[in-house]
């Protein structure tokens, strides 16, 4: 382990202090409306937290996942930023801990097919009974954060040997771990979305819908530190290693999820519209009237045409101010996305017969900004604590043994 990254990186600690301070500042006062909001409006409460909650989850989830495609592909696109995704990583025991609640307090105010009285008159929802009911429900959850959690463990405590070896053979099983780790988390990460949104309205299906809940969460996790990347590229030790190309390459991972995001998402209203079965269609039909439709619009404007205009130029991906705002606005747009597919399905209008399809208008409730600023300033702050556990460049990994002369991490 080179000394001077190590004493370069304990001095940052003070910076990085600061900023864990201020997120959990602004998380204790999340958290503070979030309490007044659990015993003022106890209805919408678990709603807003489902949404901050499957927000939130995408960093520790994304961070995962991004890191095990490191670690198979290689690049230095990542390993500029492996101390920031393992460090990401390290946040999901706390998503457990916030999952709880959903659990435990919240599946009866949230499901409908957790009401018995519901289910024995739906034949849809007998005939998903076996899947759909809260035992296997809780058993589902727990075990999606233990594979999730074994896959975090090992990739960080391999990490960390690799550190303090210049034998091989940590390096050799973080990319065993990593090829089978993938298709096990697109599985497990699939099958949450699956649990967690879409039996919010559990009529309707789509088999394409846990590959835009994974692409959501990849888009948010690259925005989210390339914000953290780009004040870091400035300081030692990574201002020799987060170069302006590797920043553009954050860019044009961003603009990857964004395209991949837009096609997605046509392709399932395409399909589904084209079909135009009940099951299906009413889950659109829900979210393009009543005003909904035009968080839709928003979203096609903002999570996709913006971002793609200035993303496909290489200079305008130069630009490290232009490229935050970006990182920002995909990152409050990927919000806006969760909440379009979580708050209409609580404003269906009662129907006598069959799926309702009609919506009673678009709601908003301050809840839905002050529990996903109360998770999140926690989380943040949680981050960065764990951030400074750690050198901030991994050592001792063969692939990368030409940037590790201090000519060129330290410019």
């Amino acid at each position: 382990m080179s000394e001077s990254i190590y004493e370069e990186s304990t001095a940052l600690h003070p910076y990085l202090d600061t900023l864990q301070q201020r997120a959990l500042i602004v998380g204790v006062l999340g958290l503070i409306a979030t309490i007044v909001g659990y015993f003022t409006a106890h209805e919408q409460f678990f709603r807003s937290y489902l949404l901050a909650f499957t927000f939130w989850i995408g960093l520790p989830l994304g961070s995962i996942g991004i890191l095990m495609i490191h670690h198979v592909g290689g690049g230095t696109w990542a390993f500029s930023i492996r101390r920031l995704l393992e460090a990401g990583s390290r946040t999901l025991p706390l998503m457990f801990f916030l999952s709880l609640p959903i659990l435990f307090l919240g599946m009866h105010e949230l499901y409908e097919w957790t009401h018995l009285e519901v289910v024995a008159h739906d034949d849809i929802l007998l005939h998903k009974a076996p899947y759909l009911n809260e035992s296997f429900f809780i058993i589902r959850t727990f075990f999606y954060f233990v594979v999730w959690g074994i896959l975090a463990f090992l990739l960080n405590r391999w990490s960390l040997q690799q550190d303090q070896t210049t034998e091989t053979y940590p390096t050799h099983r973080l990319q065993i771990i990593s090829g089978p780790g993938i298709v096990l988390f697109f599985l497990t990460v699939t099958m949450a979305s699956i649990d967690w949104l879409m039996s919010l309205e559990p009529h309707w299906f789509s088999t394409i819908f846990g590959v835009i809940y994974i692409i959501g969460m990849g888009l948010m996790t690259w925005g989210f530190m390339y914000l953290v990347a780009l004040p870091l590229s400035r300081r030692k030790p990574l201002e020799g290693l987060i170069t302006e190309q590797r920043l553009r390459d954050l860019g044009t991972f961003m603009l990857a999820c964004v395209m991949i995001w837009a096609y997605t998402s046509f392709s399932q209203l395409l399909i589904i519209w084209s079909a135009n079965l009940p099951e299906e269609i009413t889950w659109f039909m829900t979210r393009l009237e009543g005003g909904w439709q035009y968080i839709g619009y928003g979203m096609i404007l903002f999570h996709f045409a913006v971002p793609f205009l200035f993303l496909i130029s290489s200079t305008m991906k130069s630009k490290t101010k232009l490229l935050s705002f970006l990182a920002i606005g995909l990152i409050s747009m990927r919000l806006v996305d969760l909440y379009w597919i979580i708050a209409p399905a609580f404003t269906k209008a009662p129907a006598e017969h069959g799926p309702s399809f009609h919506s009673t208008g678009i709601t908003f409730h301050w809840l839905d900004l002050a529990i996903p600023i109360g998770i999140g300033g926690i989380l943040i702050s949680l981050f960065f604590s764990q951030l400074k556990k750690r050198i901030l460049i991994a050592q001792n990994d063969p692939r990368f043994a030409d940037l590790y002369d201090s000519d060129n991490n330290h410019g």
